[in-house]
């Protein structure tokens, strides 16, 4: 599992999978998010702006990653 680290104390979930490489822009995240393909501790989420604290786990595309503090 991979991890990216955020200085503050939440990062949104369509930053996150920018920062982490999963998607190219804004609008992939967003369209991804909005079709059911994302799970945030393994519940489904749609919601492109659901604040990601550290400790959780980003699903997308067969890959994890987890949010932790820098």
């Amino acid at each position: 599992m991979e991890t990216i680290k955020i200085r503050d104390e939440y990062i949104k979930l369509g930053q996150a999978l920018k920062l982490a490489g999963m998607v190219e822009s804004g609008l992939d995240a967003k369209m991804e998010i909005q079709e059911g393909f994302v799970k945030v501790n393994g519940e489904v989420e749609v919601q492109r702006g659901k604040k990601i604290h550290p400790g959780d786990v980003i699903e997308y595309n067969g890959q994890q990653i987890r949010v932790i503090n820098e």
